[in-house]
């Protein structure tokens, strides 16, 4: 499918953006799906028998004097607005999609008038109440959007007569620059994303039942930054009573074995890092960085990266942890699914740096150098190599620097949804390789988004085009959709799945062949679990 697409200069932002160009069945005729939010009507298509609505508005602009503040309700229309394109993604420093992600590429536009939802629901107004699930995005908090079609929630909604929505938000700067130092006007900019996220379920509270969806049982999802969001919202009184479910997938990580969000003073450091790239004095700061044009900003940004961006335990929005050093009371009773890739890394080091795939020994403990304190180095190889005992020193090399953040993060916090006694955790791990590239990826990063969105056709990229991967997928999508509905991820397609205690550790293993595994790759925890990481990870 070739796709154009081309921002609209609507007086008032009645449209985000159009497309031409569509290869796909749908229905735009005078009988498309016309739902009435609480903000006016918006028309969908149908796309083989579901209804699709994008970019339908749930707040206003973020620009001017919105900047770095609250999202702010939409203004109400009068007309039927089109809801037939998805809206821009939050400003951000575009970096191409390639190699294993080529897949997923989005030509698309980006504005600070991003906040939009897509809703992908099998019926409107037909009484049935269907569990909703929210998803969102990954992108380190920094870039991406939910535009993807790897998130095409068609399928998904098909299979497990569900209503799918993905939510764009503001991301770096525009979602998470501490300014409450510099300017007590802007209290809540380091929490402006998490906060445009709070939104959006406001208004799938507020309005989903019109598009076949039950307010009462709402499951949010979301992979890598967009995991990191569902565990923060999870400590975050303006979330609660939102949502009834939570997965996080590959999101639990863990910065020197703590899940912590930013402390202000950290986060600090990171905008006076781009004040300086931005040749602003902190001063000046409040005035100037909302004058700045939106591309002059994300100028700053490319100048000043790497920064790190996340949420920020700033006493308010969120008022600590969230995970650290307990898991959150405040969604104590909320179900939670866990999970890895087994190789996350090689998806986020060797796409960017291919030597990788060719380190010899040496090299191997030269890089881990970066990771841990040298004399940790030998008994990490040796605990990692004895359940490998064929793995080359790369396999060694991503076996080990996908444990210490992601692995480690997952156990640390299934571990404390467990001891809450008061909600199940299940704990996964995704184990199937994707076949690409003779299969040199292993399990990469984001292999779980096809899997999950049962949406290996659009995939091929990351997964291959062999009959494998669909039937991952199929365990995958049907567990998600399980989870959905009742808060259990037990269905027919998979093994049965006891829940996560901190005694047996049970895990499911997802392959084509799916297990549950007890203490799974527990000499590798235990190890982990009083290592001090450095550099990247401290």
């Amino acid at each position: 499918m070739i796709r154009r697409r081309t921002l609209l200069a609507a007086a008032g932002g009645a449209a985000f953006v159009t497309i031409v160009g569509r290869s796909f069945a749908q229905n735009t005729g005078s009988d498309a799906p016309v739902a009435i939010t609480k903000y006016g009507k918006v028309r969908g298509v149908t796309k083989d028998g579901v209804n699709v609505f994008k970019g339908i508005r749930y707040g206003a602009s973020t620009a001017g004097a919105n900047r770095f503040q609250p999202p702010q309700p939409p203004t109400p229309w009068t007309e039927v607005r089109d809801a037939l394109n998805y809206a821009p993604m939050s400003p951000q420093v575009v970096t191409p999609f390639t190699g294993l992600y080529a897949s997923w590429a989005a030509d698309e536009g980006i504005s600070e008038d991003c906040l939009g939802l897509n809703v992908f629901t099998p019926a409107l107004r037909d009484g049935v109440k269907r569990p909703v699930m929210v998803w969102f995005h990954g992108g380190a908090y920094a870039s991406l959007s939910a535009s993807r079609n790897v998130y095409d929630g068609t399928r998904l909604c098909k299979k497990g007569d569900v209503v799918v929505v993905t939510v764009n938000h503001r991301l770096n700067a525009f979602g998470f620059l501490q300014l409450a130092d510099l300017a007590p006007q802007f209290a809540d900019a380091g929490n402006a994303g998490m906060l445009d996220l709070v939104a959006a379920l406001q208004w799938v509270r507020d309005n989903i039942t019109e598009f076949g969806g039950d307010p009462a049982n709402v499951t949010i999802f979301g992979q890598s930054g967009g995991g990191g969001q569902v565990s923060t919202m999870m400590a975050m009184p303006a979330g609660k009573g939102l949502f009834h479910r939570a997965i996080v997938q590959s999101g639990s990580y863990a910065r020197n074995a703590h899940l912590e969000a930013m402390k202000p003073d950290e986060a600090a450091k990171h905008t006076r890092a781009l004040l300086a790239a931005l040749e602003i004095a902190p001063a000046d700061a409040a005035k100037k960085l909302v004058e700045l044009p939106m591309d002059a900003l994300v100028a700053g940004l490319k100048k000043a990266s790497p920064l790190w961006w996340a949420p920020v335990a700033d006493g308010r929005t969120l008022p600590a942890g969230p995970w650290w050093p307990d898991g959150p009371a405040i969604s104590a009773g909320i179900p939670l699914m866990i999970g890895t890739i087994a190789t996350e890394m090689t998806g986020l080091i060797a796409l960017r740096d291919p030597t990788m795939f060719t380190i010899d020994d040496a090299d191997l403990r030269k890089r881990l150098g970066a990771y841990m304190a040298a004399e940790d180095i030998e008994r990490v190889i040796a605990t990692f190599k004895a359940s490998r005992p064929n793995a080359t020193p790369s396999d060694l090399f991503f076996a080990i620097v996908t444990a210490i953040p992601f692995r480690r993060g997952a156990w640390l916090q299934a571990e404390r949804k467990a001891l809450q006694n008061a909600a199940p955790v299940y704990l996964y791990e995704v184990d199937w390789q994707t076949p690409v590239d003779g299969g040199k990826w292993q399990s990469p990063h984001s292999l779980d988004l096809a899997m999950v969105f049962d949406n290996v056709a659009l995939s091929a990229s990351m997964v291959g085009t062999g009959p494998e991967a669909q039937k991952v997928a199929d365990q995958m999508s049907a567990t998600w959709l399980a989870f959905a509905r009742g808060g259990n991820p037990n269905n027919p397609a998979i093994p049965n799945w006891p829940n996560f205690t901190v005694t047996d550790r049970a895990t499911m293993v997802f392959n084509v062949n799916s297990k549950v595994v007890n203490a799974y790759r527990d000499d590798e925890r235990k190890l982990l679990a009083d290592l001090q990481a450095k550099g990247v990870y401290d």
